[in-house]
């Protein structure tokens, strides 16, 4: 299980050989073979005793910011990581194989967007989606035809996966309640509350990301579309695009089954935030969402599995561990 502090004032130390967690007159101990990861989005204490005790049982903890981000992190002490993995993820940028994970990477997000797309138009036949589920398709087929170098191509990728995203964010704002229809993707802040929602949860997947990538060895900030610009995890960019609908799919239908109260977010100057009592519900719904089974690469697994799955794949393909990613 994973340890979400979200309420103002918790207090989390260590008693005896368990993790205590304090809020006001309330405790509850929690023994650390149960917790892989401890993440803190709001004002909390936690004393080094307790962040000892959640380094020897290899828990990480992270810090989000008011958007879901990560802006911190106490790291395993036992990582993957070897200085050859290192190595080939920086060969591979100047290889075919880098244009070619690059790819793999996107078009398996497309392909998931398409699948999500298919499954809520068919509930609303009355409104014609064709045209615009025709282009994403067109636009599919034009990137998996680039061939060259990733270093000459990224910025030509980058344009026509925005696009492919405009179309698909597009159909999405058009089946929810009206009240919520929004034009596009926004962020810091959001520009409506389905986007606050969506910045949140992309914030809580970075750090589900960020993990397995050094769980497997990978340099979170070595990336290849997204390169290595100064001080950005440019890895997690790349990595993260397959699963975004791990997001998208929840957040789409708390909003279509009107699950979503006016008390869960703040309006701010220019924009809208997650509430207190928002991160609380919406959290829930995630791990639930998260924790579902399915099956994947011939295995049973929970869905949020599947990242760390696929990272343990791509360093040991990178390492000839693996004649396939």
């Amino acid at each position: 299980m994973e340890l979400y502090l979200n309420t103002y004032g918790t207090y989390l130390h260590k008693k005896g050989e368990m993790f205590e967690v304090r809020i006001e007159d309330e405790s509850k101990r929690i023994s650390p073979k149960r917790i892989s990861s401890i993440i803190i989005s709001n004002a909390a204490q936690i004393t080094t005793d307790a962040i000892q005790l959640a380094l020897e049982y290899n828990i990480d903890i992270v810090f989000l910011d008011k958007y879901g981000n990560p802006y911190g992190r106490l790291w395993l002490p036992k990582l993957g990581s070897t200085t050859y993995i290192r190595r080939k993820l920086l060969e591979i940028y100047q290889e075919d194989a880098g244009l070619e994970f690059v790819k793999n990477w996107l078009n398996r997000k497309t392909e998931n967007q398409l699948r999500f797309l298919k499954e809520i138009i068919k509930k609303r036949p009355s409104i014609n989606f064709g045209d615009k589920v025709g282009e994403i398709v067109r636009l599919r087929a034009i990137l998996n035809n680039f061939n060259g170098q990733l270093s000459d191509l990224a910025l030509k990728i980058l344009g026509i996966e925005g696009n492919i995203s405009r179309i698909y964010f597009k159909i999405i704002s058009m089946l929810i309640p009206d009240r919520y229809t929004f034009s596009g993707r926004s962020s810091r802040p959001a520009k409506d509350p389905f986007n606050a929602f969506l910045n949140y949860g992309y914030g809580v997947l970075y750090s589900k990301v960020e993990k397995a990538l050094i769980i497997a060895g990978l340099d979170p900030y070595i990336g290849l579309l997204h390169t290595d610009n100064y001080n950005k995890k440019s890895l997690v960019f790349d990595f993260i695009e397959p699963y975004r609908t791990l997001i998208d799919e929840p957040v789409f239908y708390l909003f279509s089954r009107r699950r979503i109260k006016p008390e869960f977010y703040t309006d701010i100057k220019n924009g809208f935030l997650l509430n207190e009592e928002g991160k609380k519900f919406f959290i829930t719904v995630l791990m639930e969402h998260f924790d579902d089974r399915i099956r994947h690469k011939n295995r049973n697994m929970k869905n949020i599995n599947q990242i760390q799955a696929d990272a343990h794949a791509f360093a040991n393909f990178l390492i000839g561990k693996r004649k396939y990613y």
